[in-house]
């Protein structure tokens, strides 16, 4: 009795769970497509250069 009472909760989690894990893109006509990758984060210091983003006053474009 027990175990036919835990089963549903499981399935419903799991199925919760998978549905936030893809997150699917779709084009100007609703059609599914491949997601774009993101783009990269990058910094500037105080005088305007490029610089890694963990560097002290560097702050991100």
């Amino acid at each position: 009795m027990l175990t036919a009472t835990i089963a549903p909760s499981l399935s419903s989690q799991f199925a919760i769970g998978s549905a936030h894990a893809a997150a699917p893109c779709r084009d100007a006509k609703g059609k599914f497509t491949k997601c774009p990758a993101p783009k990269p984060v990058r910094c500037k210091d105080a005088k305007g250069r490029f610089a890694k983003c963990g560097t002290d006053g560097a702050n991100p474009v």
